[in-house]
């Protein structure tokens, strides 16, 4: 493999954000680590930074994966979402949190490439082609990251130690080209055996599928896209049943479940040394703020800033199991005794969050019948969803992500966090069936998931994309996936404008086209000595 070392945009940047640090490179320390590296052991730890790099795309701020759409909205001032992201108004390249994917995805790669150019040089090992498939289904899970967000980007594949000043930029067919390549290799060399932390064929299946899904829609996709999507779909399904209920599938302490295919994965013992640091936030932004140190060990911290809107709550019905474990309804004087105590029955409530199709006879009911606190809070339908509210407690919380052992205080997570599961295999196989032409394969594969939360079939003449997404909205709140659904399928300005209280259809006229695309950060085009590299046209 040519050993060429090229800083694209974000590596310049992620590399040398202390240059100090990176020029003055003793050499002794390189070579030690070279020479590391071309053993057994030291080319085993090199992969294992490759899944550590998925803590940095995934562990931190979740803006890019979820502001902006019809399903979240900030609930106050106390942790605002950056505007750019949220509201798309003042939306440019020097953005808060633009340049969050752009950064983590790219210090992935990076990750990736060293990793690949030491599997020609170390020493033989029975496990090398398997690594090599997995490493690769790492780079293209960040270059998909890439260019579902901005589009296209650079394509780096060699190993980087020595800077290049001037950069292109890769057409974003060419990098579904890459990613395609990649995955392709991965699903011939990684383990078929049940997922145990490493990358196994299913969790490639599953990230074709979604790849095709999305070059599908794009000017370049084919139809033939949409019927490999579904087909790997299947083989992720590779007949598997949904057989744990919503509940278990969110269990803490059960991230290992049938269902997962592929994780991000935290342990307590790992990030006890920097519990604040190497933990994940997932749980923070999905609920509203629940009070300081006051409360310590009674409530968890939560920012106020992804908050279901009116529309997602309205998603679910009565009967749809999803609701309560999605959210947390009721809360006790204790908010973990909900996790803490087996017995339910004598604890104190002290809010309680009307669901929308209460009546008054309903609400009436409730609290003559449950075990109030003598701080109870009633909170009627209006106040349970995003609005620009500032109170504590004020909206729903959200409580598939909480962390009953997550220190308080903090908002670190050390649950994992789950990547694909097979709910949303199954979804998207749906998706690709009737974007295919065969709608009824399609609705067989979406009514699965309903069967399982407990809710009646939906039927031919109701199945279409906005059905789909509305189903994905119920059964994947907070998953990271809704900005890239609303994308994918062309209803992201539709649906953000309709279903968010912020957010106008003019919010996305720029300056040459619609603000779909994210910007390319600036600080990254800053660095990059080729000024014929393009931004993308909303925002020139």
């Amino acid at each position: 493999m040519k050993r060429i070392f090229i800083y694209s945009l974000s590596i310049v940047m992620v590399i040398l954000s202390s240059c100090e640090d990176v020029i003055e490179v003793d050499n002794r320390s390189f070579s030690t680590a070279e020479e590391f590296y071309l053993t057994e052991e030291g080319f085993e730890s090199l992969v294992n930074a490759n899944y550590a790099s998925l803590k940095g795309i995934y562990g931190g701020s979740n803006s890019l994966f979820s502001m902006g759409t019809d399903m979240y909205a900030e609930g106050s001032g106390r942790s605002a979402e950056p505007l750019g992201l949220s509201q798309y108004t003042e939306l440019n390249p020097s953005s808060g949190g633009v340049n969050q994917i752009y950064n983590s995805a790219y210090r992935a790669i990076r990750q990736a490439n060293t990793a690949l150019y030491y599997a020609d040089l170390t020493e033989p090992a029975a496990t090398i082609s398997t690594r090599i498939g997995e490493v690769k289904y790492l780079r293209a899970n960040a270059y998909f990251l890439l260019v579902q967000t901005y589009g296209g980007v650079p394509i780096i594949t060699d190993l980087i130690d020595t800077p290049v000043i001037e950069v292109d930029r890769d057409s974003a067919e060419a990098v579904y080209t890459l990613i395609l390549a990649d995955l392709n290799d991965a699903l011939a060399s990684v383990g078929s055996g049940a997922y145990d932390g490493r990358v196994t064929q299913r969790a490639v299946q599953h990230l074709l599928a979604k790849v095709h899904l999305t070059k599908g829609n794009e000017s370049f996709g084919s139809a033939s896209d949409f019927s490999s999507a579904a087909s790997f779909a299947d083989q992720a399904i590779s007949g598997q049943g949904l057989g744990l209920s919503f509940a278990e599938v969110w269990e803490s302490g059960n991230e290992d479940n049938e269902e997962v295919l592929f994780s991000v994965r935290y342990s307590a013992g790992a990030a006890s040394s920097n519990p604040t640091g190497l933990g994940n936030q997932q749980a923070l932004f999905y609920g509203p703020y629940m009070g300081g140190n006051e409360v310590a060990g009674d409530a968890p911290r939560r920012s106020y800033t992804l908050l279901a809107t009116d529309f997602a709550l309205r998603l679910f019905t009565p009967d749809d199991a999803r609701y309560e474990v999605t959210f947390m309804t009721q809360v006790f004087d204790r908010y973990f005794d909900f996790y803490d105590e087996d017995d339910h029955s004598g604890l104190g409530i002290a809010e309680f969050y009307e669901p929308y199709w209460f009546t008054p006879a309903d609400s009436t009911a409730y609290v003559n019948s449950a075990n109030l606190s003598t701080d109870f809070d009633y909170h009627i339908y209006e106040t349970t969803y995003a609005q620009i509210v500032s109170g504590d407690w004020e909206t729903i919380p959200a409580k598939k992500f909480d962390d009953p052992s997550a220190p308080f205080g903090t908002s670190s997570s050390t649950k994992d966090i789950i990547h694909s599961r097979l709910g949303d295999t199954y979804l998207l196989a749906a998706e690709a069936y009737l974007s295919a032409g065969d709608a009824a394969t399609g609705l067989a594969r979406l009514n699965i998931v309903r069967a399982r939360a407990g809710v009646v079939d939906a039927t031919l003449g109701e199945f279409d994309i906005d059905y789909i997404l509305d189903e994905r909205g119920r059964e994947l709140f907070g998953e990271y996936h809704r900005f890239f659904d609303l994308k994918r399928t062309g209803k992201l300005v539709e649906r953000a404008s309709l279903h968010h209280p912020l957010i106008e259809e003019s919010n996305f006229n720029g300056a040459s086209g619609l603000k779909i695309l994210r910007p390319i950060p600036q600080s990254a085009l800053d660095l990059n000595q080729n000024k014929d590299f393009p931004q993308n046209p909303a925002y020139n």
